[in-house]
């Protein structure tokens, strides 16, 4: 079966960090045999609040990719997807669940320079549709003091799931022209629909790119109730968690390539269709497999994507010419992206999902410079979690080898 055309009815346009999320796998990852996990949610948010801080050719790049008209469409549906990815209403704290459904939180921060305040306009947006709190801190003389709170808010945000989204030496030589840090932070935990039975785990062989074999526990259901279908090259497995009263749905996708050493052509094929895994694709109907077995895995990624960015034609945030990003601070000074560090972690287990992610970036001031159905998932495929409603990913990622932590 042939992959079909990109078609959405959903009004959440990812897509540019899906891509982003592609594109890093098909670097490092793929070269050293390292597993990857990344929050395009995360990312596109901090994304779109710089796009509400630009103006000009800046701004307009930043729609594009963003897939938004202007700025009102852009906050309005920054306003909805950061609503899809904030705890129930019916939630009152972590021991009483009433919804029965995901465990999420998703917030967002702004530091500024001692003495610097923002535009009106931005500050309003920063707080009320972005969510976030805004403080006022010394980047020059208490460099570790900042970098160290940034970095225990975004650890106490994911429940000590991410640790140092910032490296200590991040600042370096830029202390005096760091402006303004943005970042935000996202957890989820969810249990599966139907939990796997842990007496049913054993340990069996999972081939590596490299032509090694490692023995890795996996887990099985039966019978195995779950969505499938297959494509020419590869198949797909949908696996949804418990939702309770909560009127979100998530579920989690694997991307299985036929051929053992297939997923690099498979990331190649996701890469060149845009919009591929916010289509309504794939699924055909319930299905038991002959065969249904997939590993267990726990592990961390983390990368810096200013230059990542550039390579994919958002360029101009971070240039030093020609960034035109004016509207954050009240000050005649253009601000320009230095760094953007983004972290995330997942562990899958027989009961269900935990996984998190902190995006940050550093602003300064701007210089001149089809068979019998089965899924056995013994060798690298790719994930995603997403809400089936609003088609919001929230993680995107491979699986190279299940024992790595890395």
């Amino acid at each position: 079966m042939e992959i079909p055309k990109y078609t959405t009815t959903s009004h959440f346009k990812t897509d540019f960090c899906v891509q982003m999320a592609n594109y890093v796998l098909l670097q490092e990852p793929l070269k050293t045999g390292s597993n990857l996990v990344i929050s395009p949610l995360s990312i596109h948010v901090l994304l779109s609040l710089i796009a509400t801080g630009s103006k000009g050719r800046t701004l307009q790049q930043l729609l594009f990719h963003l897939g938004s008209r202007n700025v009102e469409d852009l906050i309005l549906r920054s306003s909805d997807m950061i609503a899809v990815a904030l705890p129930a209403a019916a939630v009152d704290d972590e021991r009483n669940n009433l919804t029965g459904g995901p465990t999420l939180s998703f917030i967002n921060g702004a530091w500024i320079k001692e003495g610097l305040k923002m535009k009106s306009s931005f500050e309003e947006i920063v707080k009320e549709v972005y969510k976030a709190i805004a403080k006022e801190v010394d980047f020059e003389n208490k460099t570790d003091e900042v970098i160290d709170e940034i970095n225990s808010w975004a650890e106490k945000a994911t429940k000590g799931l991410i640790k140092s989204l910032l490296p200590e030496n991040c600042l370096e030589g830029i202390e005096e022209k760091t402006r303004l840090i943005l970042a935000n932070a996202l957890y989820f935990k969810g249990t599966w629909a139907q939990i796997f039975d842990v007496s049913g785990t054993q340990h069996r062989d999972f081939y590596l790119l490299n032509g090694q074999t490692v023995q890795v526990p996996f887990m099985t259901i039966s019978p195995a109730l779950h969505l499938y279908n297959s494509f020419d090259g590869f198949k797909i497995l949908k696996i949804p968690y418990r939702n309770g009263q909560d009127i979100r749905l998530f579920s989690m996708y694997f991307f299985l390539p036929d051929a053992a050493d297939g997923l690099r052509n498979l990331a190649n094929r996701f890469y060149s269709i845009p919009g591929f895994f916010n289509q309504e694709y794939m699924l055909k109907h319930e299905d038991l497999t002959a065969h249904f077995w997939i590993p267990k895995f726990k592990f961390s990624f983390e990368f810096e994507a200013s230059e990542t960015l550039e390579k994919l034609g958002l360029d101009l945030p971070v240039s030093a010419i020609h960034a035109e990003i004016t509207e954050m601070v009240d000050s005649p000074m253009r601000l320009v992206v230095a760094k953007m560090y983004h972290k995330s972690c997942i562990e899958i287990n027989e009961e269900g999902t935990e996984a998190a992610a902190s995006t940050a970036v550093i602003m300064i001031q701007q210089q001149s410079r089809y068979p019998i159905p089965s899924f056995v998932a013994d060798h690298p495929f790719m994930f995603m979690i997403r809400e089936e409603k609003s088609k919001v990913v929230f993680f995107l990622g491979a699986v190279l080898n299940p024992l790595s932590e890395s």
